[in-house]
């Protein structure tokens, strides 16, 4: 791996004024104020006040000035959400920029009660979108060819439409959407308000501009100013392992004072943090669902160095001013380019030399290009650890360890005892250590195995359904890529289904009528957003008990109850305390309580602890 130093330029954020001074209503003020948006970009404090006011808008400004809270914001203030109909839609060129716009929307409207967003894209079921548009979902936020499609079927009715919002329109131009965006335009109510963003101004959006919009205030922002900064960058191309398996690699492997890991949603902020704490890699999630203090309280954990990982998304992460930075981990691609330089950014601070990593699946790498051209610099392939890397460093690491406690430790009782082990058992004194040694590195394997094959975590499963490259016009009307969620094409998918000769044979069932049971009381609930699948996951992974021997659990709002066996070793007990799901401490405590439902809980597949490398 060739260590190139790209000076790039990274985004500063533009002098600004206060929200409080837009004329926004206290429910979104608080939101905004709440998620760390304490004053407004250019884009915003021009953007705002007209469509507060009932004007058509068409701005002219780049990606990365804040466009989504500059039509968001005034548009959510006019929507009412007693009525259970869309009163606002967004048009995206992307699917990634749909799930992204919707997300900043639901951040900004969290203190509105009763409003729903649904997000409509194609490459993902017709069902939940359905679910979502019966449900009442008052902002609908979606890709051209979809939203084409749920018109027609008229499970999407436009009625109560009361702001249309086309976003990155010549985006959308460039991908051929110009006569659906047309056809969507004719289907809207004559009074509903238009708002139209585009990066530049070609003849047809122009023309688009001039016939769907009524004399629409003009509003065009200059690219936002630019800083230096030296930062590296990477791309690893996701193959063979998951990408949860890489992240915990590069946390084992490379060196860095603090990172940051950018992924597509809040959920997956929690869930990815969770899953390294398991690892033993602390981390912390911030997105949109914290208040002010909770916000403050993990920046300030950062930056104070208690803690060295952050799981964000790209809505809190805006204006993120954190020095000890060295390290970006773009876990998910962003839904535009110049959000990847926004991300970047992050590192690099204060003159410091900064390194970021992209995760790009094989239909991503066309985005490669664009980042290079965005950033006047190169994207190097990034060689990612292999299991011989990872011996050999935990092989130093422990090296170094017992060097240090010979050297800063009074050992001497501890040597006196060995030597008594030795003489009684008679071996050796080296066989001893290295049973000692091999007990040591029983959770984290001091010389670890490849998995017998690829790996794919439950969200990675669902890759090809939620998310991909650019919504194409066959994609956005719910065609699919034939590409493999693993990373490569359909042709190699039967190779990789079939067992590894190497693989071991499964285990018998094990017969739960004649495991002794014991009711545990775990203090995590449905209030924390648990699910049974979580502690399975939780318990099976910390002390590496097979799933087969977790019987029965009841889920209630503050608590569960849960059976094990009978007899769990005190250490493992202790062990189990202090895991945590869902961001809450199990504090496992044994129980009387008898759990409702005594038929056993068939053991599922996907709850089997994985694996640690």
């Amino acid at each position: 791996m060739t260590d190139q130093k790209t000076e790039i330029e990274t985004i500063t954020e533009p002098e600004a004024i206060a929200f409080a001074s837009l004329g926004l209503p206290e429910n979104l003020l608080s939101a905004v104020l709440s998620i760390g948006f304490t004053s407004a970009t250019d884009i915003q404090a021009l953007t705002i006040p007209p469509l507060l006011a009932g004007k058509d808008v068409l701005g002219e400004a780049q990606t990365g000035t804040g466009k989504t809270a500059a039509f968001g914001l005034p548009a959510l203030a006019k929507i009412d959400t007693s009525i259970k109909k869309p009163q606002l839609m967004v048009l995206a060129p992307t699917r990634e920029l749909a799930m992204q716009v919707a997300e900043a929307i639901e951040s900004f409207g969290k203190d509105m009660k009763g409003l729903r967003v649904a997000t409509l894209y194609g490459g993902q079921s017709y069902g939940p979108q359905f679910q979502q548009l019966e449900r009442g979902a008052q902002v609908v936020v979606g890709t051209p060819g979809r939203l084409m499609d749920h018109l027609r079927r008229k499970s999407l009715k436009l009625d109560e439409l009361r702001v249309c919002v086309l976003d990155e329109a010549d985006e959308m131009l460039n991908m051929g959407f110009l006569e659906d965006i047309q056809w969507i335009l004719d289907h809207i109510p004559k009074t509903a308000q238009m708002c139209l963003f585009s990066a530049t101004m070609p003849p047809a959006i122009r023309k688009i501009a001039n016939r769907f919009l009524k004399d629409p205030e003009h509003i065009k922002v200059a690219a936002v100013k630019k800083a230096k900064a030296n930062i590296t960058q990477y791309a690893w191309k996701v193959s063979g392992i998951t990408k949860m398996t890489a992240l915990e690699r590069i946390a084992e492997v490379v060196e860095y004072d603090a990172m940051i890991i950018f992924v597509r949603t809040r959920n997956d902020t929690v869930d990815i943090a969770e899953k390294l704490e398991r690892a033993g890699y602390p981390a912390l999630a911030l997105n949109g669902d914290l208040n002010q203090a909770q916000r403050e309280r993990c920046i300030d954990q950062m930056k104070s160095g208690k803690s060295s990982i952050l799981v964000a998304t790209d809505v809190v992460a805006r204006g993120l001013d954190i020095p000890r930075i060295s390290l970006v981990i773009n876990y998910d691609l962003p839904g535009d380019n110049e959000a990847y330089v926004h991300r970047i950014g992050r590192t690099g601070r204060a003159g410091r030399e900064g390194m970021s990593i992209a995760f790009v699946r094989p239909r991503e790498m066309y985005s490669i290009r664009h980042y290079e051209r965005l950033t006047n610099g190169t994207v190097l392939n990034y060689d990612l650890p292999n299991i011989q890397d990872i011996g050999k460093i935990r092989i130093e690491r422990t090296r170094v360890e017992v060097a240090k406690i010979v050297a800063d430790k009074d050992i001497s009782s501890m040597r006196e005892i060995v030597e008594g082990m030795a003489a009684e058992s008679e071996v050796s004194m080296i066989d001893l250590a290295a049973a000692l040694l091999f007990q040591k590195q029983m959770k984290q394997p001091l010389q670890p195995k490849e998995d017998p094959k690829p790996r794919r975590d439950a969200r990675e499963r669902t890759d090809r359904n939620d998310r991909g490259g650019n919504d194409s016009r066959r994609d956005s009307r719910g065609g699919d890529s034939r590409r493999d969620s693993r990373g490569g094409d359909s042709r190699s998918a039967g190779r990789d289904s079939r067992p590894a000769r190497d693989e071991k044979p499964r285990k018998a069932k094990v017969n739960r009528s004649d495991v002794d049971w014991q009711t545990y009381r775990l203090e995590v609930g449905k209030e924390h957003g648990a699910r049974p699948g979580d502690i399975v996951g939780a318990i099976a992974n910390e002390i590496s008990l097979d799933s087969s021997y977790i019987g029965a659990i009841n889920l209630h709002e503050k608590h569960s109850f849960v059976q094990l066996p009978k007899g769990i070793p005190t250490d493992l007990f202790n062990q189990l305390k202090g895991v945590r799901v869902r961001r809450q401490p199990l504090s496992i405590t044994t129980s009387d309580e008898a759990v409702v439902s005594q038929a056993p809980r068939p053991a599922r597949r996907t709850e089997k602890a994985p694996r640690h490398n």
